[in-house]
């Protein structure tokens, strides 16, 4: 993933400084001073000396897997946890034979760099094209390279001019889950006379209250903007994009369900609650 990361930089620089025929070399190798000397042309070098998690776009959730074209199965909710945000670090260098080549080289990166806060997508390269995040960017940060003198006596070369560049992209070691689908929610309250010893509850005093969710399709597709009822109780709902409708807070029995189609009749079809299947084909 990071090596697609590299190709991605080195394509957007050679496309936006730009490079032609070869005339410079873009690296992304430690800038050691054996390294250095045998550069025989002007060189870019981005070395990624850092790789750490993002803690402020960290999130620690599950997000729902929807297909292009709708829900997955609607038996099946499919999960996924959210991935990691990863930042890569890299110090850019320039080399040539002469310092005001160098500073011109290192303006022109910089410029190259500073007109795009997010890679742009044209310059994507293998996985890097299926980050579920924009990759953003951030070129001379004032936070990092605080100290460049310490960075290049531990590379063993002389000090030179610098910049940080920080890419922030995603890391997603998760598989995707399985999970049957929630169709019921069944409250019960009371009142107990045990307490803390148990929790049984006095069954004279018992009330069930239960939610129910369904799907409307039609040809196995979704149907937005439908809406729904439980003929003479006053519940009404309106399928969202997925399909689904709930209602909430009812007695359990029989009822029936309601839908209006685009056209034409409403569609009935005879309900208990509670029970597994609460879905409607138009």
């Amino acid at each position: 993933m990071i090596a697609d990361l590299d190709k991605t930089l080195e394509k957007l620089l050679i496309a936006e400084i730009p490079i032609k025929n070869g005339e410079i070399d873009i690296k992304f190798d430690q800038p050691g001073r054996e390294w250095s000397a045998k550069l025989s042309r002007p060189t870019v070098n981005l070395f990624l000396f850092d790789v750490r998690e993002n803690n402020v776009l960290r999130q620690h959730q599950w997000e729902k897997i929807v297909a292009a074209n709708g829900p997955i199965n609607n038996r099946q909710a499919q999960l996924k946890r959210t991935p990691f945000r990863i930042d890569c670090h890299y110090i850019i260098t320039v080399w040539a034979a002469d310092p005001q080549d160098e500073h011109r080289l290192l303006s022109r990166v910089m410029l190259a760099l500073f007109r795009h806060p997010k890679l742009p997508k044209a310059h994507l390269i293998g996985e890097m094209k299926e980050q579920p995040f924009d990759l953003q960017t951030r070129l001379a940060s004032h936070d990092r390279l605080t100290n460049p003198a310490e960075l290049w006596g531990s590379l063993d070369n002389e000090l030179r001019p610098s910049v940080s560049l920080i890419v922030t992209l995603a890391m997603d070691p998760w598989a995707i889950v399985s999970t049957p689908v929630v169709r019921v929610r069944t409250l019960r309250t009371g009142q107990t006379l045990t307490l803390p010893q148990t929790t049984e509850v006095v069954p004279e005093t018992t009330e069930t209250r239960i939610r129910i969710g369904g799907t409307v399709q039609k040809a196995d597709q979704p149907q937005e903007g439908i809406q729904v009822a439980l003929k003479g109780t006053g519940f009404i709902s309106t399928t969202d994009e997925d399909g689904r409708f709930q209602f909430g807070s009812m007695l359990p029995g029989d009822y029936i369900l309601l839908a209006w189609p685009p056209e034409g009749k409403p569609i009935e079809r005879p309900i208990s609650v509670p029970s597994d299947d609460y879905d409607i084909d138009l």
